[in-house]
């Protein structure tokens, strides 16, 4: 496949992205064939290594063979099934000691300890500083990744990482301060 067919493609010529699917998608799904027990399987990894080729195409060096860089793909795509597979077997075998661990959940006691820990947790974040406390909330209450953090806060990535890292840290002693002065608070007549 020439370097001009990939920048048709790159400049969403539908034609062009017909062709590729046509030309190597045999292959590809051959290679899925002799990795997995459906072919249903097989036809939906063989679509997701075409749609993210095509997202990545601009990614493919001018020297590297289109072919190989598409079994790299579907070898990755293999990997992600296989451990996705073992994950939901997980799950399920486990599902017995879930539906007790649910039960349990709704029990009064565990409602207590619940808000015990969130009081624990609620202090020990009110005894940071303010820049610990709000890199803290951005990052796990917002869901904020740290490029974005870096962007909000003014900092660099690194610095950004290390506020999170030391906020991480004293957040931990915090919380272990309170978990120590809990248990005295209990041994003290």
């Amino acid at each position: 496949m020439s370097f001009s067919f990939i920048k048709r493609i790159l400049s969403g010529d539908s034609k062009a992205v017909i062709e590729f699917y046509k030309s190597y998608s045999p292959k590809i799904l051959s290679y899925f064939l002799k990795r997995l027990a459906r072919h249903e399987d097989a036809q939906e990894l063989t679509n997701d290594v075409f749609l993210e080729a095509i997202d990545s195409l601009s990614l493919l060096r001018r020297h590297e063979s289109v072919l190989a860089w598409l079994y790299g793909i579907a070898h990755n795509k293999t990997v992600d099934f296989y451990r996705k597979q073992k994950i939901k077997s997980i799950l399920l075998s486990q599902m017995p000691f879930l539906q007790i661990a649910a039960a349990e959940i709704n029990q009064p006691e565990f409602q207590f300890e619940k808000n015990k820990i969130r009081d624990r947790i609620e202090l020990s974040l009110q005894s940071l500083s303010i820049s610990y406390q709000k890199v803290l909330k951005l990052h796990y209450e917002d869901q904020v990744p740290v490029k974005e953090l870096a962007v909000k806060l003014k900092l660099s990535f690194k610095a950004a990482e290390s506020l999170l890292f030391r906020a991480r840290q004293s957040f931990k002693l915090a919380y272990d301060r309170a978990e120590v002065s809990k248990m005295v608070s209990e041994v003290e007549p």
